[in-house]
């Protein structure tokens, strides 16, 4: 693991980085309801919206905006895009199995530890590899977020014992 000083972000890279902030939650809400016995299909379904409706399209931008201008050989472009493939792949699988709690269990795991390597290692990597007018270019990125949470009603999370 890279111990090296993380940088400071720049501009370009912060939606990305914000952005996590909201996959780590959907990681801790995960985590929460498995902790409060809720149906694991209650917790899949939130999953899989989740990831339809902003994982995925957060991937195929990182992919589009960040990864392609590594080169395809680059180590880290590599490890990413692997986890982006596994990803799916626990989507799918959780489409079919959606009251499997080790799948559940494997997802959030996967999912903090993806975050956390592209935090640590990747962006960092990106910012020393991209030139300041690519960064610029990808600056005109944005997001929102706000829809997901106005779109679901079952705050499974939230249950009391």
């Amino acid at each position: 693991m890279n111990t090296n000083k993380p940088l400071k972000r720049h501009r370009a890279i912060v939606s990305f980085s914000k952005e996590h902030h909201f996959g780590l939650l959907l990681v801790w809400k995960i985590r929460q309801g498995l902790k409060k016995a809720i149906t694991p299909v209650r917790i899949s379904d939130y999953v899989i919206f989740f990831f339809k409706e902003d994982l995925e399209e957060h991937f195929n931008e990182e992919e589009r905006l960040l990864f392609s201008r590594l080169p395809v050989t680059d180590e880290l472009r590599k490890h990413a895009e692997l986890d982006h493939l596994i990803i799916h792949t626990m989507i799918n699988a959780l489409e079919k199995r959606k009251s499997n709690t080790t799948l559940l269990n494997d997802f959030a795991d996967l999912l903090e530890a993806h975050i956390r390597f592209e935090e640590r290692e990747l962006f960092n990597h990106l910012q020393e590899s991209i030139s300041a007018a690519e960064l610029e270019e990808i600056e005109n990125r944005f997001s929102n977020n706000d829809k997901i949470i106005e779109k679901w009603e079952d705050t499974f999370w939230e249950h009391k014992n």
